[in-house]
């Protein structure tokens, strides 16, 4: 029997840092509850070595990849003509995200909506080709035809999972989307109660993924569209990830965030208010502190993956211009480089072309307890946060932050005391971001005092043991229940 059951959508155990961070202290601290994962993931080839070794009390893994197509069903099938008006509801929901009690019945997609019937039956065909004709006929048919089949063939993987993991008390999300939708399919199938905790806000998240995804085509000639008008396949997508969030909101026990903004945001796109409640990150900061130290390296480290959301070419160029003061300014770029190749490529041309081949490293990913003594400076000039623990965690090792101003940021630099520990900016603002790198590293007073404050502000907020304690007083509010 699994106590905790955590779903874990493309973070734990192959992804380094972040959520999977969070999931592995939570485990690893919590050591008195036997501790499940169910690891969600594109397709197989996507992922090499697990890069956590999993603590004693996890007794439980599975993993499931959404994109494969070596399960997929013997092609042929034939949808049953009087099922097909629960079909229509079913995408009529995405529409108006009104009615959904088919959703909390799992035989609704093994049986009415089975994977063979939406991939293969000649209905399913036909009812795509409606709404194709109806909405985007002046795009390809391949690019609409793919985008509803990608969008809903995870439906039915999870599905799949639902069959596989039964033995569980409570099962806990740490997002919303295709993870938070199998953790609600499994608290209606076996009445366990679930648990969504939001890192991020992950509608509003994919919202910026899909605004710049090259991958979703309409093809539709820019005259046929008003300025600022979205495709329709990137509109569709969105009605699809606000639908699914609508279902995890209304069934979640409790809804947690990490900050308070974050918590507005949630109730902004439909959480009930009455289910909210904030607990912000912990770290160790015992491990940490040995890592405070007296000099102020000239080092600026930027610490996350290399993609777009995380907007590594505002920090280059942002460096470049803070070279023109400090010339032996170095940059560091520490995070796993694999993600998204083509952006890696034009950040490092990027580079080259500024001529910083001197100040900006790429080092992949470090052990932080090997970078953050040697960084003066931490920063991120992300387009979209939650609560990063790398600030936290620089906190700790007595590091100020320059961070622009999404999610959590402002509340961690700035406070609720007046007490800076360093500088927000806006989104993309390269000049504002290097004069806050320049007054900071140019001024010893000033560093000191945003030192002293955020190490003031982590030993107050943000300790591991007011985390774990946070969680085990909510684990243990639901955990005997039924």
């Amino acid at each position: 029997m699994i106590d905790v059951l955590i779903i874990a959508e493309g973070t734990y155990p192959y992804v380094r840092g972040g959520v999977s961070s969070w999931i592995h202290q939570l485990i690893s601290g919590l050591d008195e509850y036997k501790f499940g994962i169910v690891f969600l993931g594109s397709r197989k080839k996507d992922y090499k070595e697990k890069k956590y070794e999993f603590p004693k009390n996890l007794v439980f893994y599975h993993e499931e990849f959404m994109f494969d197509e070596d399960d997929f069903p013997e092609k042929k099938a034939i949808l049953k003509v009087k099922d097909f008006d629960k079909i229509e509801k079913f995408h009529e929901y995405f529409k108006n995200n009104k009615e959904y009690d088919f959703f909390k019945n799992i035989d609704f997609f093994k049986n009415t909506a089975s994977l063979k019937n939406f991939l293969y039956s000649y209905p399913s065909w036909e009812f795509i080709e409606k709404h194709y004709e109806k909405n985007v006929s002046n795009s390809p048919f391949i690019n609409y035809i793919w985008s509803v089949k990608n969008m809903h063939i995870p439906i039915w993987k999870l599905v799949k999972v639902v069959d596989v993991i039964k033995e569980f008390r409570i099962v806990h999300s740490p997002s919303t989307g295709y993870a938070g939708f199998l953790a609600a399919l499994l608290s209606y199938t076996y009445n366990r109660p679930f648990i969504l905790t939001e890192h991020g806000i992950y509608i509003k998240e994919r919202k910026i993924d899909l605004l710049n995804a090259s991958w979703i085509k309409d093809s539709i000639y820019r005259f046929h569209k008003q300025i600022g008008e979205l495709d329709y396949s990137k509109k569709m997508w969105i009605r699809f990830f606000e639908g699914l969030g609508k279902i995890q909101y209304d069934r979640a026990e409790i809804i947690i965030s990490l900050y308070k903004k974050a918590r507005e945001v949630q109730i902004s796109y439909g959480a009930p208010k009455e289910k909210t409640e904030v607990i912000p990150n912990g770290i160790d900061i015992e491990k940490l502190k040995p890592l405070r130290k007296k000099e102020i390296p000239k080092v600026i480290t930027l610490i996350g993956r290399v993609v777009p959301i995380k907007d590594i070419k505002t920090f280059i160029k942002a460096i470049k211009l803070t070279s023109t003061k400090i010339p032996d300014i170095q940059g560091w770029i520490v995070g796993p480089e694999d993600e998204d190749p083509e952006y890696v490529n034009e950040c490092k041309k990027l580079v080259e072309t500024l001529n910083l081949k001197n100040n900006v490293k790429f080092l992949g990913f470090q052990n932080i307890t090997d970078i953050l003594p040697k960084t003066g400076l931490l920063t991120l000039t992300s387009i979209s946060e939650g609560m990063p623990l790398t600030v936290i965690e620089g906190f700790a090792a007595g590091l100020p932050c320059v961070s622009t101003d999404v999610g959590s940021c402002k509340e961690l630099i700035y406070g609720n005391d007046g007490k800076k520990a360093g500088e927000i900016t806006h989104i993309a603002d390269t000049t504002e971001i290097a004069n806050a790198y320049i007054k900071i590293l140019s001024n010893e007073n000033i560093y000191r005092e945003y030192q002293n404050n955020a190490i003031e502000r982590v030993e107050r907020d943000y300790t591991k043991e007011k985390f774990l304690n946070s969680y085990k007083n909510i684990y243990e509010r639901f955990l005997w229940r039924g």
